[in-house]
C-alpha cells in the first residue's frame, strides 16, 4: 500500500483538530465517570433501586457514550494519517454532535441557558465547517491516502 505525499494538517484544519481532540477528552472523562458509577457498590445499589426505564436509559446513554468515544478515536486516526474519508465522516461527525446536543437541549433537566450553551458550539462548527470541508481545496489537497 502505497501513500500519496500529501499537504501537513495546518492552517484552518487545526481548528477541527483541536475540536476533535477535545472531544475525544471530554468523552473519555464521561466514560470513566460510568466506569465509575459501575465499580462502586453505592451507585451499583442506586441503578439497581431506579425504575426499569431510568435504567435502560442509562444504559443506552453509556452505549452512545462508548459509540462516541470509538466513532472519535477512528476520526482522529484517520485524520492524522489523511485519509480520504475524513472530510464525509468528519461532516457526519458534526451533525452527530449536533443532534446529540439538541436532544441534550430537549430532554436533558438541566437550565435551558446551559443547553443552549451547550448547543451552540456544536451550531457553529457544524455552520463554519461543514462548507470548508466541502469546498476547500486546501482540505482535497490534505487528505489523499486511501
Amino acid at each position: 500500500m502505497t501513500t500519496t505525499p500529501a499537504e501537513r494538517i495546518g492552517g484552518w484544519l487545526l481548528g477541527p483538530l483541536a475540536w476533535l481532540l477535545v472531544t475525544l477528552l471530554s468523552t473519555s472523562l464521561a466514560l470513566l465517570l460510568y466506569a465509575t458509577a459501575l465499580m462502586t457498590p453505592q451507585s451499583v445499589t442506586a441503578l439497581g433501586a431506579q425504575p426499569l426505564k431510568q435504567t435502560i436509559l442509562w444504559f443506552v446513554s453509556f452505549a452512545f457514550a462508548i459509540a462516541i468515544w470509538y466513532y472519535t478515536f477512528w476520526l482522529v486516526i484517520a485524520f492524522f494519517k489523511r485519509r480520504r474519508s475524513v472530510p464525509r465522516h468528519y461532516i457526519i461527525w458534526l451533525l452527530v454532535c449536533v443532534l446529540l446536543s439538541v436532544k441534550a437541549f430537549a430532554f436533558a433537566p438541566v437550565s435551558d441557558e446551559l443547553a443552549l450553551r451547550q448547543l451552540l458550539f456544536p451550531l457553529l462548527a457544524a455552520a463554519l465547517m461543514v462548507p470548508y470541508f466541502k469546498r476547500s481545496s486546501r482540505v482535497k489537497r490534505t487528505f489523499v491516502n486511501p
